[in-house]
């Protein structure tokens, strides 16, 4: 690996003065206009294939067929979890040194690697080898995605193309499952082999063609801005106060996708008369209403006020949800279901916010001749959230109830509201518009 910046025209392809003109993201239909988010979809849903068959037994195949205990393998994963968070920042960085293409194909191939090892784990010592890996890499490629997409993606249609493949993401999720599940019934061990395979070519297939995406005009403009920026403003997302608040409100909403997947499930079957088969029904809801609605909120989520407004309301839609939620333990199974339901589809109008907002908030703060760094602490500050979780949701929701509901409520509303005055405190630095404009 050579030495060369990360927006060098080495990485870039192409010089300034050869620079096309300027694309225009239009998402419409199945299919966006754009040749590049079309080839970024590709990516996306191929390796969201992959997540989701992956996803219902992962754990199931440690311990059922590796034969870990699942307190060990549930510790092993928390230890996992911390290193890709530790590793977003320092991944963000040499995306800005030697380009977001270039890192992120190394990442999510490597990441494809040390899934595959999981077939030839036989011992506590070789899944924590192998789940540190897969998970680190997976997780600190997350910040080097978004720099990726900022590098690849046309910036006045950047966030509707990040709701667009959000959209494909759970889509091709919901797809996974459905085989995954299959693999479930099986309950073998060549069922299980083949899922974790075919996930790990998930990441290692789409890793070779990250490489051939072709960067939008702007980031090959910026290249030597970001090539002579100075070594203090490099890192200067780790001390930028004001986006370190606007990350940690980020995280604190990111922990309703927790609620969905592990709190929810919990929930229904050891508090309310719902039917087990409830948790499925409120994921397939989850599923169909975000690809329905995420393009549309993105598209009015793409400035930075509308973004301010789409995270409070998120917050107080969340605290609404969790009412909803905590009200279903004393009802009769059919009213309980419902409950359950409506609480999801508010929830869901939450979340397609709060994804918009975040997207906006993660690029519009940032300084473009940085966006590796700034966007490694942005995922970082999202993956901890996602960690920080099930723990979280489980101590105050499940355990306590209705007051535990509340106090979750009580965050989220409290955590969206607080993202205005941390954006107007971001704003009042000068640089902020100086660096945003030159990206």
């Amino acid at each position: 690996m050579t030495s060369t910046p990360a927006n060098s025209a080495s990485d870039q392809g192409s010089s300034p003065s050869s620079t096309p003109p300027q694309r225009v993201n239009r998402v419409s239909g199945l299919l966006p206009a754009d040749p590049v988010l079309r080839r970024a979809a590709l990516l996306t849903v191929l390796n969201s294939l992959g997540n989701g068959l992956y996803f219902p037994l992962g754990v199931l195949y440690f311990t059922r067929i590796v034969g870990l205990d699942a307190t060990s393998v549930g510790l092993g994963l928390t230890f996992a979890g911390l290193t890709g968070v530790a590793a977003g920042v320092p991944a963000g960085r040499a995306a800005d040194r030697w380009g977001a293409r270039r890192v992120a194909s190394l990442l999510w191939g490597g990441t494809g690697v040390a899934t595959a090892a999981y077939v030839l784990v036989h011992s506590y010592a070789g899944f924590l080898a192998a789940v540190v890996c897969a998970t680190g890499l997976q997780m600190a490629s997350r910040g080097v995605q978004g720099a990726l997409y900022a590098d690849v993606l046309p910036a006045a249609g950047r966030v509707e193309a990040r709701a667009y493949l959000r959209m494909v993401t759970n889509v091709g999720m919901a797809m996974g499952g459905l085989l995954g599940a299959v693999a479930l019934q099986l309950d073998t061990r060549n069922a299980y082999v083949t899922v974790i395979l075919l996930n790990a070519l998930s990441f290692a297939g789409p890793a070779l063609l990250i490489p051939g995406l072709p960067l939008a005009p702007h980031a090959v403009d910026r290249a030597p801005l970001a090539a002579d920026a100075p070594a203090a403003d490099r890192w200067r997302a780790v001390r930028d106060l004001p986006f370190l608040a606007v990350t940690v409100l980020n995280a604190v909403l990111v922990v309703q996708y927790t609620l969905s997947e592990v709190g929810l499930p919990l929930w229904i079957v050891e508090r309310t008369e719902a039917p087990r088969w409830t948790a499925a029904l409120l994921m397939i809801v989850n599923c169909v209403l975000v690809a329905l609605l995420q393009v549309r909120v993105a598209r009015r989520a793409s400035q930075v006020p509308s973004a301010v407004r789409a995270m409070g309301l998120s917050g107080l839609l969340l605290a609404a949800a969790c009412a909803v939620y905590a009200v279903s333990a004393g009802l009769s199974p059919v009213w309980a279901v419902l409950a359950l339901t409506v609480g999801a589809v508010v929830h869901v109008l939450a979340e397609v916010l709060s994804a918009a907002g975040g997207w906006t908030l993660g690029y519009e703060l940032a300084d473009a001749r940085a966006h590796g760094v700034y966007q490694g602490v942005f995922g970082a500050g999202m993956s901890a959230g996602m960690m920080a979780g099930p723990a979280l949701v489980t101590v105050t929701a499940v355990r306590h109830g209705a007051l535990g509901w509340g106090v979750l409520g009580v965050l989220f509303a409290a955590a969206g509201l607080a993202v205005g005055p941390a954006v107007r405190w971001a704003e009042r630095d000068g640089w902020r518009g100086e660096a945003r404009h030159s990206g």
